[in-house]
């Protein structure tokens, strides 16, 4: 998988987001990184629900590591399993944030 990139801005109207779907049929460690410009309070959450599916609503769940939760500074974390998908939330703020997925796969084949 090759890394992505998606940065979220200005959150001061209320709460933004974008959902990252992983590939859950690689290898299951993804490390994730967020940058922080400026004041911005961001969550990571996951969810192992089918987001492609329209007939459920992906139930989301925050992140077990407690500092990619709520922050307000940059960060790195991983996971050790493969959720289906990644939501990233600028929960509030001016400021804006970046978050980089990066997963395992094999090369060459």
């Amino acid at each position: 998988m090759r890394p992505i990139t998606y940065t979220l801005s200005d959150a001061s109207g209320g709460a933004k987001s974008i959902v990252i779907p992983i590939d859950y049929m690689a290898r299951p460690q993804v490390s994730l990184q967020v940058d922080v410009t400026g004041t911005a309070n961001w969550t990571i959450q996951q969810t192992v629900d089918n987001v492609y599916d329209t007939s459920i609503t992906p139930l989301y769940m925050d992140h077990p590591d407690s500092n990619l939760v709520a922050q307000t500074v940059d960060r790195q974390g991983n996971y050790g399993y493969t959720p289906f998908a990644v939501k990233f939330i600028l929960n509030s703020g001016s400021g804006s944030a970046r978050i980089s997925v990066i997963q395992t796969g094999t090369m060459g084949g």
